[in-house]
């Protein structure tokens, strides 16, 4: 089995943003495997595969004159996992602040096949509504 390094994951996350910041979605071959998951948060539709999770980037991003800034460090890795808290903030309007954990599976070839995103944001609280 394959392990990850800090400075393999440093390198995918830095790939993934350029990309995020890309037009279109040619490019995420050679960030995921063909049949890698994406869950872009705990209790959300996982994509599968390069055709979803194509999709689920061009529903959620803007464009790649989208003005954001983002930050990562890597807290953790073991074996072909690694896990990174990256914090972005969109300009907007309206203007929007994340604190993300990302879970990342790295393959043989440094292309993610599993990736799991546990996104927070300010206001929303630890607590469920009506708790």
């Amino acid at each position: 089995m394959p392990g990850v390094d800090r400075v393999q994951l440093i390198d995918w996350v830095a790939r993934y943003e350029r990309l995020w910041r890309t037009a279109g979605t040619d490019g995420l071959g050679e960030l995921f495997s063909a049949d890698a998951t994406y869950s872009p948060g705990p209790f959300e539709p996982t994509a599968t595969g390069l055709g979803e999770i194509a999709e689920l980037w061009e529903d959620a991003r803007e464009g790649p004159d989208e003005r954001f800034r983002m930050t990562s460090e890597i807290v953790a890795v073991e074996g072909d996992t690694g896990v990174a808290r990256v914090e972005v903030w969109y300009d907007g309007p309206p203007p929007r602040h994340y604190r993300d954990l990302w879970v990342v599976r790295l393959d043989g070839d440094g292309r993610c096949s599993h990736f799991e995103e546990w996104p927070t944001w300010p206001g929303v609280g630890t607590q469920p509504p009506g708790a």
